[in-house]
């Protein structure tokens, strides 16, 4: 199956001189935890979550309308095109340890979203709603999402 059968559109964005104060406006208003962040020519150069916005809070100490976006951006882009197999965002996913993923076009643009959440209602829709006999790549693919970076606990 490919990723346009699943991914989720359409995608609100966040420029990076943004400030963090409307990135966290954009992702309450449109009840999601990630934005593409774009350029001027609206090609996709990273992103942003939730756990971002906070986290440069929390370290900077400045309210979010004076911390620019690009401050607390992702420093790597991983993403897939709409083309691809679900399998190879599974792979992607698990390998880059990200929940989430831009789905971009030949230039640069974003066309969707697809989540681990997209993954899983896929799997269980094709499963008749059974999440035990939902696709075992999904658990592997979340296993690995899961796994703690540098021997680190981690809580949630």
């Amino acid at each position: 199956m490919r990723i346009e059968k699943v991914m989720h559109r359409p995608v609100v964005t966040v420029k990076s001189d943004d400030h963090l104060g409307n990135a966290a406006r954009l992702m309450w208003e449109e009840d999601c935890g990630v934005l593409p962040v774009v350029d001027a020519e609206d090609r996709v150069i990273a992103m942003i979550t939730d756990r971002d916005v906070c986290m440069a809070a929390y370290t900077q100490g400045r309210p979010l309308e004076s911390i620019p976006v690009s401050s607390a951006m992702s420093s790597q882009l991983f993403a897939v095109r709409a083309t691809d197999a679900v399998e190879v965002a599974e792979r992607e996913m698990g390998e880059k340890q990200v929940r989430r993923l831009p789905v971009l076009d030949t230039d640069g643009r974003v066309l969707g979203i697809l989540s681990v959440n997209d993954l899983a209602r896929e799997a269980t829709r094709f499963s008749g709603g059974r999440v035990l006999d939902a696709n075992t790549a999904l658990v592997r693919t979340l296993k690995e999402v899961g796994t703690p970076h540098h021997g680190r606990r981690r809580t949630a």
